[in-house]
């Protein structure tokens, strides 16, 4: 008979139970102490920050994180029911009355326009610009209204556009920033150049394809304007139970939801965006990729800046720019 009674087969399943039940206990204790933490007490009164997708997520953290902060929020988002939720509870929890809701569905090229046109008629200066929506489907294949991918259409191509709509307002409001929020899944996918428009393509895929194309267009983005004093950086917030995995579908929520108990909150995943959006430690660094409110490095492989420079190039014509928009 074994010491530990492990012959019995109740008390062999409990021991191991209980063992898996300590070590992952151990990771995410791991995970909760090597999670960047924002904590300067900065304030952003007299600020314009736009945030995409501000409605849920890390978005809606990284509202009410900036209004407590004193900023002028602007909530650009597609679903203007949850949008109003949002900025009720943002507004009555910070005392901030100075947030507000515009409609922007960044799928769409002529919505992007929009609300481009509106912001500058009605904002004098735009301090921040931070692009965080992000759209994620697992398996069906859809199209914008423009005929383009929806994953790229939502992830890249309309902050794309939106930058370079809004560039001379932050270039006017300088210094100012751009944060992008991408993604460590980067690292499991590649842009091919040769197929822009992957209507074909799996969707699960085009989401680390799109995240690989905001780093892109980061770097790119930061070369251009070096000496603008506007400034532009993308960022990992780390995996987050967030809404961008409803379209994940039965049976794969199953282990989803093992998975998801290691996942940060969404108040931890908006860390590095407030990092980026406000901290004195990053003004004036630009082209850079941040996680955990920290410089990261990048795979060898997507810091070529020659194909960085041809998807700009090819992104500009996908989004339709004219002779008439204002050029970066």
């Amino acid at each position: 008979m074994s010491l530990l009674g492990l012959d019995d087969p109740l008390t062999a399943t409990a021991s191991v139970i209980t063992g898996i039940a300590i070590v992952l206990s151990l990771i995410k204790y791991y995970l909760y102490l090597t999670c960047g933490h924002f904590s300067s007490a900065r304030k952003m009164e007299g600020k314009t920050v736009i945030i995409t997708g501000a409605n849920s997520g890390i978005g809606k953290e990284t509202a009410r994180d900036l209004a407590k902060r004193g900023a002028r929020i602007i909530m650009a988002c597609r679903n203007m029911e949850t949008a109003k939720q949002a900025q009720d509870e943002i507004v009555k929890e910070t005392g901030n009355q100075n947030v507000v809701v515009m409609k922007l569905d960044l799928s769409s090229q002529a919505s992007v326009r929009e609300f481009a046109a509106e912001v500058l008629r009605t904002e004098r200066k735009l301090d921040v610009l931070v692009h965080n929506a992000g759209f994620a489907e697992t398996f069906r294949k859809s199209k914008s209204v423009d005929g383009v991918e929806f994953t790229m259409a939502t992830n890249h191509y309309g902050p794309f556009l939106l930058t370079h709509l809004l560039i001379d307002l932050l270039k006017r409001s300088s210094p100012s920033r751009i944060v992008v929020v991408a993604s460590e899944l980067y690292r499991f996918a590649s842009v091919n150049l040769n197929n822009l428009n992957p209507v074909n393509t799996l969707p699960a895929y085009l989401y680390y394809v799109s995240k690989c194309a905001n780093i892109m267009f980061t770097r790119e983005l930061a070369r251009r304007l070096e000496g603008t004093s506007v400034t532009a950086n993308c960022l990992h917030p780390g995996m987050i139970d967030s809404g961008i995995w409803r379209n994940v579908p039965f049976p794969l929520t199953l282990p989803m939801r093992l998975i998801k108990s290691f996942f940060k909150t969404t108040a931890e995943g908006a860390q590095t965006s407030l990092y980026l959006a406000c901290s004195e430690e990053v003004e004036g660094v630009s082209g850079k990729y941040f996680m955990d409110c920290k410089e990261a490095g990048l795979s060898a492989g997507i810091t070529d800046m020659e194909r960085a420079r041809q998807l700009w190039e090819e992104s500009a014509k996908i989004v339709n720019l004219t002779s008439s928009d204002p050029k970066i």
